[in-house]
């Protein structure tokens, strides 16, 4: 796995702010808390949790446009938009947050591969982040919290598995996928892709034991930058 850093308290603002590395892949993450709740959930008690993502314009090795110069949404940053949210819905009882929402907002300032991964792994920390605040505004009663949630790319290349993958070895895998765990090793969700030649059951064991593997050291990382009296807060 390439050299991981989260450094917590980047955002003045926010409930919750993250700038985590992976690599050189280099991604911001906030959380906002408001008092309110999509339609499909008024008048239920619930809470959400939601994600958007995005990339700055020279993220990337060409300046990419704004999403606001576009005439359609860019479909990739939607779908990379719910997998987070999918991804730290797991993470959460959302229905102890009482009719509030938490917005993880995921901006891509460097991108060399990983970007929803590594936006995940930091989303994860910023949103501990906020429901703690919650905590101690009064918001809810505990931190409804089912254990932190770590994400890593994995795939084939050169006929082998290997684990979070840059741009350059993500561009000629063989085979792409992404890996969300809980803490503890359950899967909440497992994306993959033969680039090239179809792949068999024993391939995917390793490549999900090798997730399993990287997920578990980024889990650590999560708890070594929240610190130990922080998550103390989170029991």
């Amino acid at each position: 796995m390439r050299e991981l850093t989260i450094e917590r308290g980047v955002m003045d603002h926010a409930e919750g702010s993250v700038l985590i590395s992976m690599g050189r892949t280099r991604v911001v993450c906030t959380a906002s808390v408001s008092v309110d709740v999509p339609d499909f959930l008024k008048g239920t008690g619930r809470g959400w949790v939601t994600a958007e993502y995005d990339m700055l314009p020279r993220s990337t090795h060409t300046r990419r446009l704004r999403d606001r110069s576009r005439r359609t949404p860019d479909a990739r940053t939607l779908e990379i938009s719910r997998f987070i949210g999918r991804s730290l819905r797991a993470a959460v009882q959302t229905d102890y947050l009482k009719n509030a929402t938490v917005v993880l907002d995921c901006d891509v300032i460097q991108a060399d591969g990983g970007t929803r991964t590594a936006a995940v792994n930091g989303s994860m920390v910023a949103l501990a982040e906020a429901l703690v605040w919650m905590k101690e505004k009064g918001m809810i009663p505990g931190v409804p919290l089912n254990g932190l949630v770590g994400a890593v790319s994995v795939g084939i290349a050169g006929g082998r598995a290997v684990m979070d993958l840059d741009y350059e070895l993500d561009s000629e895998a063989e085979v792409d996928m992404n890996v969300v765990m809980l803490e503890g090793g359950d899967l909440i969700e497992v994306q993959g892709t033969a680039e090239k030649n179809p792949f068999g059951r024993a391939k995917l064991g390793e490549m999900l034991d090798l997730a399993a593997s990287g997920i578990e050291k980024i889990i650590a990382a999560q708890k070594e930058a929240l610190g130990s009296e922080f998550l103390a807060k989170l029991g």
